[in-house]
């Protein structure tokens, strides 16, 4: 597994958040959207992160019906989602940071 891959996998929960904050979505949508923003995931890496956020609180889950066949499960973000968030913006840019003042050339 490459850096980059390992360094993503630490940043997918939040970014899957993030997704979510600006529009609630159903899994398999997620998945789409978080490849077209760079991401190399699919379901298999997804849907158990979904299920772990559901788990802590920080999305809520609602059946809706869907035009294309069985119904789906569409996740929102929870105020404690929200709250998770804005720590992870604040460590993430604390540490970018940090990071940037050791790689200056």
């Amino acid at each position: 597994m490459g850096i980059e891959t390992q360094i993503l996998k630490g940043l997918l929960e939040s970014c899957l958040l993030k997704v979510i904050e600006q529009e609630p979505t159903y899994g398999y949508k997620a998945v789409e959207q978080l490849n077209l923003l760079g991401f190399d995931v699919n379901e298999a890496t997804v849907y158990p992160i979904l299920v772990r956020l559901t788990t802590k609180g920080f999305l809520k889950v609602e059946v809706q019906a869907s035009p294309l066949g069985p119904q789906r499960k569409y996740y929102s973000i929870t105020s404690q989602g929200k709250e998770s968030l804005e720590e992870f913006n604040l460590t993430w840019k604390r540490i970018q940071s940090i990071v940037n003042q050791v790689m200056k050339e």
